[in-house]
């Protein structure tokens, strides 16, 4: 690999070919005169001008393999990554040419990144983020959101593969853009679920207090137009936040709330979420020791896992879970033998479904 022109270089030739043409050239924003030229200008000082201008993003630039910044030689091949110098370009090829090509037109680009967020490679999509500029360069607003899709899932996946903090905050960063283009398209439904999403990941990074400005927008958007699934989502998770800062009333309202709309949510065909806030609500009840409000909640909730079971046709971690909450409610009303009854029906359970219980703990883990 021949070490490549640089930023620095690319502004030199700048100052020679303005200083050939006598130096009229003018920066953005900088005051002309009459006669076109630059007011600083004598000679080629407005060139030199454009040259440090560019060394100043240059110094920006970190070295692909010494992380140092203000690299200033670029890789001849792909344009994409930066050297102090010829020095660390050798010692980081090893790595770099197994990703080192051509660059690729936006079409291409387009559909290495559709390929990859159709197999689920979250990776190979996050490959061509440095891109998603270009990608959505003159495009509409519909195929914007498309594309930023893509790059808020693939972050998705990553922090729910690595628990990376970084990940869920650069989803929520490009959730907030699609809120802004959705909006643009009145498309209020998804504009509320990605209010949630936002919340969502906001909350995996530790920043609650934001995520529950998300969840009050996305709640107010669900009131304004009637959307069961968005006023089920911002209400559960905004009572999952009372319920840890020890709001309980408050909380529960909120969960209760979550639940009402939780029904109603599969008239606009969208897949409930009723198990999710019964396990939410029934925890909570059990914190509080509400006991005589839980018997038709864990009665509901075996319900509702025996009618997903059918559904999908697969266990679920909440269909181990019924077994513990019924188990919990005996024991609280005093019921021992019912209590164990629970807990060998459980046994039982697990003892038939072992291969896929195993699944399911893997995930928990």
């Amino acid at each position: 690999q021949q070490s490549t022109l640089g930023l620095w270089e690319e502004g030199c030739t700048a100052t020679a070919m303005a200083a050939s043409a006598g130096g009229r050239i003018s920066l953005p924003g900088a005051a002309t005169n009459a006669a076109g030229g630059a007011d600083a200008g004598e000679g080629d000082s407005g060139a030199l001008q454009v040259a440090e201008a560019l060394r100043t993003i240059a110094l920006k630039n970190p070295c692909a393999h010494c992380g140092k910044q203000g690299a200033l030689k670029r890789c001849s091949i792909c344009k994409q990554v930066w050297y102090c110098g010829a020095e660390c370009q050798k010692a980081g090829w090893r790595r770099h040419k197994k990703r080192c090509a051509p660059p690729l037109s936006i079409n291409e680009i387009c559909a290495k990144v559709l390929a990859a967020h159709t197999a689920g490679k979250w990776r190979g999509v996050l490959e061509w983020e440095v891109r998603m500029e270009e990608l959505m360069e003159g495009q509409p607003d519909a195929a914007c959101n498309g594309i930023l899709s893509w790059f808020f899932i693939a972050h998705l996946r990553g922090s729910l593969s690595t628990g990376s903090p970084q990940h869920a905050l650069s989803a929520a960063s490009l959730g907030s853009r699609r809120v802004d283009l959705l909006g643009k398209m009145e498309r209020f439904r998804d504009q509320g679920e990605a209010m949630c999403s936002i919340s969502d990941n906001l909350a995996a990074a530790g920043k609650h207090q934001e995520a529950a400005g998300w969840l009050e927008r996305a709640r107010k958007i669900a009131e304004a137009h009637g959307f069961f699934s968005v006023e089920c989502r911002a209400c559960h998770g905004l009572g999952i936040q009372a319920m840890r800062e020890g709001r309980d009333a408050e909380g529960l309202e909120l969960l209760q709330n979550a639940l009402a709309a939780a029904p109603l949510s599969e008239h606009e065909g969208i897949n409930p979420w009723e198990l999710l806030v019964l396990h939410s609500l029934i925890n909570a009840l059990f914190k509080t020791d509400a006991i005589e409000e839980l018997e038709p909640l864990v009665l509901r909730h075996r319900e509702a896992v025996k009618e997903e079971s059918a559904r999908e046709g697969s266990l679920e971690p909440d269909g181990i879970e019924s077994f513990i909450f019924s188990a919990r409610l005996h024991e609280a009303r005093g019921r021992p033998q019912e209590a164990e009854r629970d807990v060998r029906a459980l046994l039982d359970f697990v003892r038939e479904n072992r291969a896929r219980v195993q699944d399911i703990a893997g995930i928990c883990l």
